[in-house]
């Protein structure tokens, strides 16, 4: 069971992290450990090219791994990236990115994770990232 709902992870980011707001990215599932998002296509976000560009699909990573870490730990506000590393496998199309979020392990202080990408409609799979997160001490956690 999850211990955040996807209305309230929404209003956290956007409320923390305006570019959230106008990036206009949405949580379509949200479980223990596990989340799906989405970057709506929009022109102003394509490169060079006609794809979508890496740092809205970096947001996006990053946006469903701390959706998946407060789904697994609840509202720990305070919780931040510490590592992000991306893997462009192929061009993206100029449609929504679907991004797939899991967490590999989670402990008290660190959680790790993984994070699929596709293009809406795609089969192949248009990067792969990797993300830590550290966990602040709760209050009564020794350091």
């Amino acid at each position: 069971m999850t211990k955040i709902t996807p209305e309230e992870f929404e209003a956290i980011a956007r409320d923390q992290v305006p570019l959230v707001g106008y990036l206009g990215v949405t949580i379509e599932h949200l479980g223990d450990g596990v989340a799906t998002g989405r970057a709506p296509y929009r022109p102003e976000f394509l490169r060079p090219g006609g794809t979508v560009s890496g740092p809205v699909m970096m947001a996006l990573a990053d946006f469903v791994m701390y959706a998946a870490v407060l789904g697994r730990i609840g509202r720990v506000e305070l919780t931040v990236t510490t590592n992000l590393s991306i893997n462009f496998l192929r061009r993206p199309s100029p449609r929504d990115v679907i991004a797939h979020a899991r967490l590999i392990k989670s402990g008290r202080r660190l959680a790790v994770g993984e994070v699929d990408m596709y293009s809406e409609g795609e089969d192949d799979m248009i990067a792969h990232v990797t993300c830590t997160y550290s966990i602040p001490p709760v209050i009564g956690d020794k350091p």
